[in-house]
């Protein structure tokens, strides 16, 4: 397109349409989630809009399963999770949505190579949650996958886009990708004990038991996010660098809400939802800022 001399570029209705779209989904980030909104600051520019869009689209069915109207069944629900399933599903092939969440969701995935593989299962999680199961460790596992396991490898994919080598560098660091979502989904799970079980009637935690939770087993439930933690720490190194200080801030973000958790009884949990104070959470992204992107270790049980 030419311009002439002293005119204003003319920027074309679809293009306007992508970064209002974009601005949608960097308005969800910042509006929910203050934690993974300090670490996507910390992303290089090029990446940040890809991760804000993953998040938005996860957090629209979040809120869909979990903060329903108050007039709004169970049914509607289902009804409106299958619309948004189904809207996603379309915008992966075409390329675009009226909805414009899913739009900019669409946008990167066309970029960076999200697609029905991941996506699929992130909806069954979500549909799933409708029903307020009971988990077994089979079904837990299955959920976390879906619900937090594919969205750390969205994101992978984002950090990756444009790397030399990306699908071998993908399949080399997707298990701890992989480990890290479970780490932020169990750790919820732990933050949101009482919520779940009395508000929502879900109970994820295999072997405690909301109306008498049994101490052992909330510490063993900490011990394997732990573990979660450690595997995910050892390949954030080998990152690119442009996602690699945003990704140790969220690690050690959850890192010190693990270490928060050790020292609340399952109890006190179930009544007070842990948190880390804005200050903390400034003092963490410096911290992992002047490290370059190297995570700290878990402090585990005996710290």
């Amino acid at each position: 397109m030419m311009h002439l001399p002293g005119h204003a570029e003319v920027v074309p209705p679809h293009r306007r349409y992508d970064e209002v779209a974009e601005a949608s989904a960097a308005l969800v980030i910042r509006s929910y989630s203050s934690s993974f909104g300090l670490a996507s600051r910390l992303l290089a520019p090029s990446i940040r809009p890809h991760v804000r869009n993953i998040y938005a689209l996860v957090r629209v069915a979040d809120e869909i399963v979990d903060a329903p109207r108050p007039d709004q069944g169970l049914d509607a629900r289902h009804r409106e999770l299958d619309q948004l399933e189904e809207q996603t599903s379309a915008a992966l092939v075409t390329g675009s949505s009226s909805n414009l969440v899913v739009h900019a969701f669409a946008r990167t995935a066309g970029r960076v190579g999200i697609d029905l593989d991941l996506v699929t299962p992130f909806f069954a999680s979500m549909r799933s949650d409708l029903t307020g199961v009971h988990h077994d460790f089979e079904s837990l596992a299955t959920y976390i996958y879906g619900s937090a396991e594919v969205v750390g490898l969205m994101c992978l994919r984002a950090f990756l886009a444009g790397e030399p080598k990306a699908d071998a560098r993908y399949e080399h660091l997707a298990p701890g990708a992989r480990r890290l979502g479970a780490a932020f989904q169990k750790i919820n799970f732990l933050r949101d004990f009482g919520d779940d079980s009395d508000g929502l009637g879900r109970r994820y935690l295999v072997g405690l038991d909301p109306d008498d939770p049994d101490e052992a087993a909330w510490s063993l439930w900490l011990d394997d996010i732990d573990l979660d933690l450690t595997a995910a720490a050892y390949v954030i190194p080998e990152l690119p660098m442009g996602c690699r200080v945003g990704v140790c801030t969220a690690h050690d973000l959850f890192a010190e809400l693990t270490a928060r958790l050790r020292r609340s009884s399952a109890a006190e949990a179930r009544r007070r939802r842990v948190r880390v104070p804005h200050a903390q959470k400034a003092r963490i992204a410096a911290a992992a800022v002047a490290r370059r992107g190297i995570p700290r270790a878990p402090r585990g049980a005996n710290a």
